[in-house]
């Protein structure tokens, strides 16, 4: 079940703009992961966010009050009392933000317990004598969310993308730009190009949802980069400057004496940049290598350093 927006907000149903607006910048605050490295602070911010972009737009707030989780998706020429009636009726209980609602596909509507899809002009028309096209004034278009899988070094410098969308008035293309610093799972809006409005309603708008794809080098977390950088054993033991690359361009870090493996060395904001504050780090992650084969002197110089070291691994707490 989807969580109530008002009290992921923590404000009553009747709360004024300022409430809304208040609370939102005292959670943001608290959640935001550039200030909040709890794992679950991410989440917990974009979970504020989708709230506050709900409930301080007054025509999506009245759909949200109308038609509770399911305001984006039920048809905008749909009379919320009719809508209300035919959820009475399929046993679906009362409607309201976070009550659920029914899942509307492709030409009508489907319920939990029921196989078949029922026809939407047949429930709202036929149980309620055509009354589920009332005019219910300007009503505006429902918001639609699509998913743009990124690469981390796109995320790092943005990019530009195509979209092809279908709809009653047929296919269009859509062009758009990703700025730069996106985070995995953050939403773009795209103002008006979502679904139709009705009797003169604005149309709704398209959310682009950016997924970083997996990288063969770096990890990511947050705004955080991580990198294995590989070290012989003789940089480890006695330290050294090792150029690496990021997505900005290439740096040097620096290796300290004795450094082992899993050590991770940071680059303070060399990690994906952020246009509202600080810029995410970059951590070097130390992984020893050793040479797969040895020549002659390097044998010996081992089995000597094997002979005087008093060095055990196994010994370390």
């Amino acid at each position: 079940m989807a969580k109530d927006f008002y009290e992921v907000l923590g404000v009553p149903r009747n709360a004024d703009q300022s409430e809304i607006q208040r609370s939102y910048r005292k959670l943001a605050r608290t959640h935001h992961p550039d200030v909040n490295k709890d794992p679950s602070a991410e989440a917990r911010f974009k979970e504020i966010s989708e709230a506050y972009d709900v409930l301080s737009d007054p025509d999506l707030r009245k759909r949200y009050d109308a038609f509770g989780e399911d305001f984006r998706r039920v048809p905008p020429d749909v009379d919320p009392e009719a809508w209300r009636q035919a959820r009475a009726y399929a046993g679906a209980g009362p409607a309201g933000p976070g009550q659920g609602g029914p899942r509307w596909s492709t030409g009508g509507v489907r319920y939990p317990d029921v196989e078949e899809d029922i026809d939407l002009e047949d429930l709202f028309g036929g149980i309620f004598g055509g009354r589920g096209r009332a005019n219910w004034g300007p009503i505006p278009g429902s918001d639609q969310e699509i998913e743009a899988e990124i690469t981390v070094e796109e995320a790092y410098h943005g990019t530009q993308r195509s979209l092809s969308i279908s709809g009653p008035d047929g296919a269009r293309t859509l062009d758009f730009n990703i700025p730069a610093g996106v985070v995995d799972g953050q939403r773009i809006r795209l103002r008006g190009q979502g679904g139709r409005g009705a009797n003169g309603g604005q149309p709704g708008d398209l959310y682009l949802i950016a997924r970083i794809a997996p990288h063969p080098r770096y990890r990511v977390s947050g705004r955080d980069l991580t990198a294995v950088v590989p070290l012989s054993p003789w940089e480890a033991a006695l330290g050294a400057a090792v150029r690496i690359d990021t997505p900005g361009g290439s740096a040097t870090v620096n290796v300290p004496p004795g450094t082992s493996s899993g050590r991770r060395l940071r680059l303070k904001g060399r990690g994906l940049p952020n246009r509202r504050g600080e810029s995410g780090d970059f951590y070097a992650e130390a992984q020893i290598k050793v040479p797969s084969t040895l020549s002659p002197e390097e044998k010996r110089s081992f089995e000597e350093l094997r002979e005087r070291s008093t060095f055990n691994p196994r010994d370390q707490r």
